[in-house]
């Protein structure tokens, strides 16, 4: 049984479209607060612990990775419950022995107040290790996505690089895509909202399956 003072705050989930939450924290590279990183986009990831299996392979995959964000103007921000002493040991180990260099910020979240804020803790998985969260939040510091996954099960990076995609294509041009979109393939045009636009869209002359399903090119 975990000890009362170990005991995490229950609170609720960020909500999508709104601001995400605040935070100040220390990382491996420094202080950081949220308001440090508008402007640039923000892939912000949760791990269990340092030293962990499945988190190390993650986190070479990200750093793998680190340029294909960079490049899409996206920083990426680690996190744990663990120590910021424990984070440079882990980081400076997979390093060693990989030869793979982590070099985004890792947030020591010892007091857990990002984790409680984000609903990092997943009572069903764990009450003391933060769960495998991934939050895409905007240049306006607004949560745009969340994706939450079980401690057994590592993130495939390609798909948060292609979620970061979709997000930015879809605010850009005011679209949205399909299932499985990449990058060049056709976007979805928003549905007509009334019974004069369904008629006008099929004369519009776009790839329409329907007068509600229509594609075209960017």
């Amino acid at each position: 049984m975990v000890p009362e003072s170990s005991t995490v705050e229950r609170v609720g989930l960020p909500v999508l479209g709104k601001p995400a939450p605040d935070f100040e924290a220390n990382t491996t590279q420094g202080r950081f607060r949220l308001a440090d990183f508008r402007g640039s986009w923000l892939v912000l990831f949760s791990h269990p612990a340092d030293f962990t299996p499945v988190c190390t392979t993650e986190f070479m995959a990200f750093a793998r990775k680190y340029d294909a964000f960079q490049e899409r103007g996206v920083q990426l921000l680690g996190l744990s419950v663990d120590s910021v002493p424990s984070h440079i040991a882990w980081t400076r180990n997979v390093e060693e022995k990989t030869g793979v260099k982590i070099p985004f910020p890792i947030i020591a979240d010892l007091d857990r107040k990002v984790a409680q804020a984000y609903g990092m803790f997943q009572e069903g998985e764990s009450s003391t290790e933060t769960v495998r969260c991934v939050f895409v939040i905007d240049a306006e510091s607004v949560l745009r996505a969340m994706i939450y996954y079980p401690l057994n099960v590592g993130r495939n990076v390609d798909e948060v690089l292609r979620l970061v995609d979709a997000l930015q294509t879809a605010s850009k041009h005011g679209v949205a895509t399909p299932a499985n979109w990449r990058p060049g393939e056709k976007v979805v045009v928003p549905a007509p909202t009334t019974q004069e636009g369904a008629v006008e869209r099929l004369q519009e002359g776009l790839e329409s399956v329907d007068w509600y399903l229509s594609f075209k090119e960017l």
